[in-house]
């Protein structure tokens, strides 16, 4: 069997060594003689598996002990309408940076609501290729959170610093950010924040499990008239199990964890492959006049890399030679077109040293 490249922006790459070990333990866990897949999510069995996956994602980032960690259903979209309804149970207004689609979505849902929102900053006067810098930011004076993307999954937009949500009176509010496509990618202070959320099917897992890391006190806001499932401190309370988790996407997110711990070397090393892979893919379309990214250094995503030919008329055989060479899943998002290349965690190095050689060859046929 022949593994390709998979670029995909997610559901995306696992590694190998994940896969495999999913694989053996597919019909038997253990020896238990069951699939997880089988397991009651009650049971003694899937207990052990929950309560290792969040111990090594704690250690992974460093997850302070007044934080709860929940596993949860619906997507990082849910967070959308979930962090609204957890946050703003006191009052208060929603503050956004929109920096791409994903922000303009959570903005978007949070208004359809009726919850009260303010945008902060945006990115839309430079065409989203540079993220507001902090001295733009304009927090309002009733502002509960400030809400961004960390990295931009469509428009390859990544900030490169942390924002700061002060009031005008002084007071400072908690941050939310959603990582969905760059959690895990290094290491990061969560003590900034009041909130991280991550759909899993990027660097974290399979598709169906979103991580919500909720600082403690910001549990108990949310007013009893939203659905239970919806409240972080009820799922808090239960462990994440108020029903069925997803079970098989959980446990596979603890083995990539630990492939995160003992094969990479952790966050730090994995930061280093990252900024290597997305260094090597940089220069290689900065090198080119054939092929163009139209984001500002700085903000330059290190999981997504999206870019344009000088012909767009060649796109179609651009994705279909790459296809044929094992290099998969290139293609743009349809709202932006061109080409994106997603480099995640299981992306190895050689799948972007592969990526260029074809690019370069395309170039010196078709350019």
């Amino acid at each position: 069997m022949t593994r390709h490249y998979n670029f995909c922006a997610g559901p995306a790459a696992l590694p190998s060594a994940v896969l495999e070990r999913a694989r053996d333990e597919l019909l038997d866990y253990q020896g238990r003689g069951l699939s997880v897949m089988e397991m009651s999510h009650r049971s003694d069995e899937f207990v052990v598996i929950a309560e290792r996956a969040e111990a090594d994602l704690r250690e992974l980032l460093a997850i302070p002990s007044d934080y709860r960690v929940l596993f949860l259903q619906g997507g990082a979209s849910m967070q959308f309408s979930m962090l609204p309804m957890n946050l703003l149970g006191q009052g208060g207004s929603a503050n956004f940076i929109q920096t791409g689609i994903w922000g303009k979505k959570a903005l978007s849902e949070a208004k359809r609501l009726g919850f009260k929102c303010h945008l902060a900053a945006s990115s839309e006067a430079n065409g989203q290729t540079a993220v507001p810098n902090q001295a733009s930011l304009a927090i309002s004076d009733d502002a509960a959170y400030l809400h961004y993307t960390s990295n931009e999954t469509i428009g390859g937009l990544e900030f490169d610093y942390i924002p700061q949500a002060i009031r005008a009176d002084g007071k400072a509010v908690p941050l939310v950010c959603d990582m969905s496509s760059n959690i895990l990618s290094g290491p990061i202070d969560v003590s900034e924040y009041g909130v991280i959320y991550a759909g899993a099917q990027k660097n974290i897992g399979p598709a169906g499990l979103t991580i919500v890391v909720v600082r403690d006190d910001l549990l108990g806001r949310a007013p009893s008239t939203i659905p239970s499932l919806f409240d972080y401190q009820l799922l808090a309370e239960a462990g994440s199990m108020v029903n069925t988790p997803p079970t098989y996407a959980w446990y596979l997110s603890g083995l990539v964890f630990q492939w995160l711990k003992n094969d990479v070397g952790g966050l730090e090393a994995m930061e280093a492959m990252n900024q290597r892979k997305a260094q090597k893919l940089y220069a290689a379309i900065d090198a080119s006049h054939f092929y163009r990214n139209p984001i500002a250094i700085p903000n330059r995503s290190r999981m997504n890399v999206p870019f344009v030919l000088a012909d767009e008329r060649l796109d179609n055989a651009f994705l279909q030679e790459a296809d044929e060479a094992g290099l998969l899943n290139l293609k743009g998002h349809r709202s932006v077109g061109g080409m994106r290349a997603s480099l995640y965690n299981a992306v190895p190095e050689e799948a972007v040293d592969a990526l260029i050689a074809f690019m370069a060859d395309f170039e010196q046929r078709r350019g």
